[in-house]
């Protein structure tokens, strides 16, 4: 008996002494779905400190390993999976894409990050969102998607829009900064949308803290898509589409304005006007506009070999403008290569080349709203009727100017950008990289003034009519030339690590530097005897005899250079308590020498409380974040370079015997004190999900602020008011954004999803200029920037109504000279009388609210989506109802003017001279608030089996209409006014019109 428990002893010894041998473990992490291995992924033996990355091939090795273990495998983005070890010295490892938003990798400054552990407000949205709407720039795709995100869009063929972020900080270039593919730049024109991955949307300080002088508006990070590992893919995808406009402007036909213009001589004391040989019913904006056709198309074709991936694409696109003749093409053709020279080295090369030829607008839209509708046309191919002789000298024919100006400008562009890299992973934690990039821009017009057409000129009060043709008159050409450069390189060394299974480190350290220079230069010149042919061949400066002057030149250039260090640690514990660090030190060469170099930073932190145990018995709620950011950041985009050296311009010149002498004197002088404006953000958010996931929430707070507003102040009393440019002025902007999405199931063929999305901001100047009431006049005095207002504001006076009579005069405030049928002003300091003091703040431009909203649908192989966007809370001037230089035709709200006691008490009379009534005010103002269905698309996705009939991996075939309803209030083509100016914004001057386009697309994979 005791031998044979002294042998069950002895087995029993052996099983625990091989149970507990340490072997050597290898393998590869792969991705479940596709096989792609994954590079970086941590493979951990559990409760221990052994473990590792998967390198460039996602292979992995670890050695000492007890038998018995378990290992545990982390890829961003991917479930956690937990493998015993049972004795095997091979371990492959296919990991599942993880269905939770909050695993998924965006991409931050110089890296990516997992989604659950952001400390700052980032928005990504995916390329396929982008790609599916007919738009040529991506930009453009944004609006509406991503909260405290201004877009406004232009219909004219080849415009970008404008883009704001989080409001406007500063009385400077607002525009946000742009990062594709590591490269700074200031458009992404030469992206196709179909290239694209993702657009990340960064807005807090502790994200863009990165980037610093050249983060201060925000940035928006592009990744363009690369080569599939494992696969050979051939991609193509294309939109055709028809753009109409939706609304024209109300203006009168020939009775109606006969009716009007009677009225208005009749004001004047004048005599009628002669209509007998105006026989004509026009309707301008009928002819200049046109249905016109988009389309977007785009070839890629991706390898991976064993060691190196490969991407070719090749895109054409094509808009022709609804306003007859305006046209732009693109050509874009894309190439990257990635080598993965060994299982630590990795190179690789991207080079993108961009054509572009504009055919520009060639007529005035306002010009169309003006002419009068009582003149026909033409009477053959050369011969066009001229306007009645209250508009002759002012306002052209319409088609005449369209026809003769189409054509006359070849205006074409090439740009080339390009990068390569290198990387290389040491010591498993480590990885350096170093990449170059380069974008060379080379810009060519060539314009012709043409001769006039022939005028018919309609005989008035009896005179016959009269054919004429200016022989005077003398063609010209013009040329111009710009090119620009810009060279940059980028350093970093990452450390990457997971520390016994809780601690997470990514630290990252880095230098660049980038080199900006462009030049331009413009002539043109017109012979005094001849007449140069309207043949491109002869749009040459020296197809002119020499002997002539240049009738104008010009030619500027400018170079820059910033420089760089910056470091940044993300740190994260037991995937509960987040940490980023981020500092860096720029120096430029637009800035005096004691003050170009500036230290940025930011502090993030974030706090996952639905992992703490105390939240386990919460229902309802899956995870709970709170974060919260501060950081500084500079504001150097669009600053003029060189401004800290002093300029010199032409002063005054004098005779002495034969010679003309002149003498010059400073442009503006400069303060050597200058610095670069400032931003400071606090940013306070909470991230939510709840019902199982299916309800996404997430709603941020936000106060930033800009100092040191670099502001141009004026010198009285010197030669010329020469110009002061110093930093003074403060901007803040405070808000909330509201972000949710909803997405659920119902059976297995049906899903829906929901995702609205609202931001409120609210501007205001803290203070500008030397003093309280220093104020800074854009658009001829339209808008105002002063301490405690809105930056940019409309100033006028507020109407009250309209003097009625006599009476009525005396017992109201009003400018001298006012007379029954004028606008009444409020009189706002009380003084009896209506003076330039009784100017106020009459509203923003600029939008206080932004909302949109995504909805989509699929049933079976059928899906559907609806986008919807708008904005409130902002003015629109409408400049273009303020011209008074001739009698032009009238919009249709002058058929409700004032033509005696109680007619009216909103239009004023119709009388051209009467100066007060076109003074600036709120009867020029609209309400700028608007609502749009952006995008509705109806989809069907072919079934494998269906589509690899024909040789198609996957085919979807969709139709969809976008800007097909837009409720306003406003009178113009759109209520889309431009912002590009922060001082000078939301003028209606003649917008062109946003159009509707129908299009059908396609998109098939082989």
């Amino acid at each position: 008996m005791k031998n044979y428990l002294l042998l069950v002893l002895c087995m029993f010894s052996f099983q625990v002494l091989f149970a507990q041998e340490n072997i050597s473990i290898r393998g590869t992490v792969t991705d479940a779905s596709n096989g792609q291995p994954l590079i970086g992924a941590g493979v951990q033996v559990k409760g221990t400190t052994s473990g590792g990355q998967t390198d460039i091939d996602g292979n992995y090795t670890i050695e000492n390993v007890p038998s018995n273990a378990t290992l545990v495998v982390r890829y961003i983005g991917y479930l956690d999976q937990e493998i015993p070890v049972n004795n095997r010295a091979v371990i492959n490892i296919a990991l599942e894409v993880s269905a939770s938003e909050l695993e998924q990798v965006v991409v931050i400054g110089y890296g990516t990050q997992r989604k659950r552990d952001l400390t700052g407000s980032i928005t990504s949205v995916g390329g396929e969102e982008i790609a599916k709407q007919p738009n040529l720039n991506p930009l453009s795709s944004l609006q509406g998607k991503v909260a405290g995100l201004t877009v406004v869009n232009s219909g004219q063929a080849g415009a970008s829009p404008t883009i704001r972020i989080r409001g406007v900080n500063s009385t400077n270039n607002t525009n946000p900064l742009y990062v594709v593919d590591g490269i700074f730049q200031t458009n992404i024109d030469y992206l196709n949308p179909a290239d694209i991955e993702s657009m990340e949307v960064l807005r807090d300080p502790s994200s863009i803290a990165i980037f610093g002088l050249q983060g201060g508006n925000g940035v928006i990070v592009v990744t363009t898509k690369r080569a599939a590992r494992g696969e050979t893919r051939v991609n193509f995808q294309s939109t055709v589409g028809v753009q109409r406009v939706q609304k024209k402007i109300d203006v009168t036909d020939a009775a109606g304005f006969r009716q009007l213009y009677d009225q208005q001589l009749s004001n004047l004391g004048a005599a009628p006007f002669d209509y007998t040989n105006y026989t004509g019913n026009t309707n301008w904006q009928d002819l200049i506009f046109r249905d016109a056709l988009i389309t977007t198309n785009n070839l890629s074709i991706s390898n991976s070999g064993e060691k190196t991936t490969t991407m070719v694409s090749l895109g054409y696109n094509n808009q022709e403008g609804v306003l007859k003749y305006d046209k732009h093409e693109r050509f874009i053709l894309r190439l990257n290569q990635e080598i993965r020279v060994t299982d630590k080295i990795k190179v690789g090369a991207d080079l993108n080349g961009f054509h572009y030829n504009q055919q520009p607008a060639a007529a005035n839209l306002n010009n169309a709203l003006w002419a009068a509708p009582i003149v026909p046309v033409q009477t053959d191919a050369t011969t066009y009727y001229a306007m009645p002789s209250f508009q002759r000298a002012q306002v052209g024919n319409p088609i005449a100017t369209l026809n003769r100006n189409t054509g006359n400008v070849i205006d074409k562009g090439y740009r080339i950008v390009g990068s390569v890299f290198a990387e290389i992973n040491f010591l498993n934690d480590f990885t350096f990289r170093s990449a170059g990039y380069a974008n060379l821009g080379y810009n060519s017009i060539r314009r012709y003034n043409p001769l006039p057409f022939t005028e018919l000129i309609v005989g008035e009060n009896g005179q016959p009519n009269e054919t004429f043709f200016n022989p005077l008159v003398r063609t010209s050409v013009g040329q111009e030339q710009a090119e620009n450069r810009r060279f940059q390189q980028d350093h970093t060394l990452t450390y990457s690590k997971t520390i016994n299974e809780k601690h997470f480190v990514t630290a990252l350290a880095g230098f660049t530097t980038l080199f900006t220079a462009d030049s331009r230069i413009v002539g043109n010149r017109q012979d005094t005897l001849l007449n140069i042919p309207r043949n491109p061949s002869f749009w040459y400066l020296d197809i002119v005899d020499q002997s002539t002057p240049v009738l104008t030149n010009e030619g500027r250039g400018n170079e820059s250079a910033l420089m760089s260090y910056f470091g940044r640690i993300n740190y994260a514990y037991n995937d509960r308590y987040l940490l980023n660090l981020t500092i860096r030190r720029d120096a430029s060469s637009n800035i005096a020498p004691n003050n170009r170099a500036g230290t940025f930073g930011s502090v993030g932190l974030g706090w996952v409380m639905s992992d703490e145990a105390f939240f386990e018995n919460i229902k309802g709620i899956d995870f709970l974040k709170l974060r919260a950011s501060w950081g500084t950041v500079g504001s150097a985009l669009g600053i003029r370079n060189n401004i800290f050296r002093p300029g010199v311009t032409i002063a005054n010149r004098a005779v002495f015997g034969d010679n003309v002498n002149t003498s010059i004197a400073p442009a503006y002088v400069p303060d050597p004190n200058l610095r670069w404006e400032v931003v400071r953000g606090i940013d306070l958010g909470l991230e939510m999900r709840s019902f199982n996931n299916r309800l996404t929430s997430e709603i941020v707070f936000y106060d930033r602020t800009t100092k040191d507003i670099i502001t141009d102040l004026r010198l009285p009393g010197t030669a010329g008011d020469f110009t002061y440019t110093t930093n003074l002025g403060e901007i803040s902007n405070k808000g909330v954004e509201i972000s949710l999405a909803w997405s659920d199931n119902i059976g297995s063929d049906f899903f829906y999803s929901f995702a609205p999305n609202v931001s409120y901001n609210k501007n205001k100047v803290e203070s500008i200029g030397p003093s309280f009431d220093f104020s800074i006049l854009g658009n001829g005095g339209i808008n105002r920037t002063i301490t405690g207002e809105s930056i940019g504001h409309f100033f006028g006076y507020r109407q009250t109504g309209i003097y009625q009579t006599a009476a009525d005069l005396d017992n109201r405030a009003s400018w001298p000279n006012s007379l029954p049928g004028d606008i009444a002003y409020e009189d706002v300091n009380g003084d009896g009388e209506i003076t330039p003091a009784d100017r106020v703040n009459l509203g923003s431009p600029f939008p206080t609210w932004n909302f949109g909203g995504a909805f989509s649908a699929g049933y079976k192989a059928f899906d559907f989506m609806v986008d919807v966007q708008g904005v409130a809370g902002n003015k629109i001037y409408t400049q273009r109802r303020t011209a008074n230089f001739a009698a032009l035709n009238y919009e249709t709200n002058r058929l409700n003017a004032w033509t005696g006691p109680g007619t009216t008490n909103i239009e004023p009379i119709l009388d051209n001279t009467r100066g007060n009534n076109y003074l600036m005010s709120s009867y020029f103002l609209e309400p700028g608030d608007y609502f749009r269905f952006r995008n509705v698309q109806v989809g069907y996705t072919f079934r494998p089996t269906g589509a690899s009939a024909i040789g198609i991996k996957q085919l979807r075939l969709s139709i969809s209409g976008q800007n097909i309803a837009t409720f306003s209030r406003t009178s113009g083509y759109t209520p889309e006014a431009p912002l590009e100016n922060p001082i000078s914004s939301g003028a209606d001057n003649g917008i062109y019109p946003l159009p509707a386009v129908y299009s059908f697309g396609v998109n098939a994979t082989f």
